[in-house]
């Protein structure tokens, strides 16, 4: 394997904008000029094709598909490069999950080989040659996520202020330590307005003992936008974009 990065996108509820983010980081790192590949192992509810304006009838191979050994890994990667910009050195492609009842379901009761989803990484970063490979995982702890979030180089955990998921995510946390993940980065999202940033920080890292890397308010922008399109392009001069550029910067670079 090249000299790509893996960073995994994980949390431990759903709805945290866990695909909203994941999908605006690749869309900062086009800009960056990076090769750029994004992942959908949600097998569960799959959906981040919509935010990259992608048809389910333009989706033939997923990775459903390679788990089962019906294609190569480079046949499962659509390249959304011209669909987030128009002018860029960079690319970038997209791995969708499979969006069939019938193919989630058989999935669910057969379970799948995380060798060779693995592999499946491996073969992306050296056939497409990417500087990172962002994986938007299934929420929650379960072993897949976990065995996958073990050969990530980075991993962002993202949190809402709210007690559960304080709860959750320090497991979640606990465990990628153990597991010796290099880099454990934290990102607050949905944060209401009444929340000091700075103490939400300080409480966060104490807590966590990993370092806060952007911090995103509850956003009306965003639901507006019904993870249909990105924020970074939609108003790219919006505090939430400059935020997630920030964040892609730290982690991309």
């Amino acid at each position: 394997m090249g000299a790509g990065k893996i960073i995994s996108v994980h949390s431990y509820r759903g709805g945290t904008g866990k695909s909203n983010i994941a999908a605006n980081l690749a869309a900062c790192g086009l800009a960056m000029g990076k090769r750029i590949a994004v992942l959908d192992t949600d097998i569960q509810s799959p959906g981040i094709h919509v935010l990259f304006g992608i048809d389910p009838s333009e989706i033939t191979l997923t990775l459903v598909d390679f788990l089962w050994n019906k294609c190569t890994s480079e046949e499962t990667a659509y390249d959304v490069t011209r669909r987030i910009h128009a002018d860029t050195s960079g690319r970038c492609w997209l791995v969708p999950a499979s969006l069939t009842a019938h193919a989630i379901s058989r999935l669910l009761d057969e379970g799948y080989d995380v060798k060779r989803l693995n592999s499946h990484f491996d073969e992306l970063m050296d056939h497409l040659d990417l500087d990172c490979l962002l994986i938007d995982t299934h929420p929650g702890l379960n072993k897949e996520t976990m065995l996958t979030t073990a050969i990530s180089d980075t991993l962002i955990l993202l949190i809402r202020p709210d007690q559960q998921d304080y709860y959750g995510s320090a497991i979640v946390s606990k465990i990628a330590s153990q597991l010796e993940v290099p880099h454990i980065f934290l990102v607050a999202n949905k944060v209401y307005s009444h929340i000091n940033p700075a103490q939400l920080e300080e409480k966060l890292t104490q807590a966590f003992g990993h370092e806060v890397i952007g911090i995103l308010p509850l956003s009306e922008d965003i639901a507006r936008l019904e993870s249909r399109k990105l924020i970074v392009k939609e108003n790219p001069d919006g505090a939430i974009a400059k935020t997630l550029n920030v964040i892609a910067e730290r982690v991309l670079d």
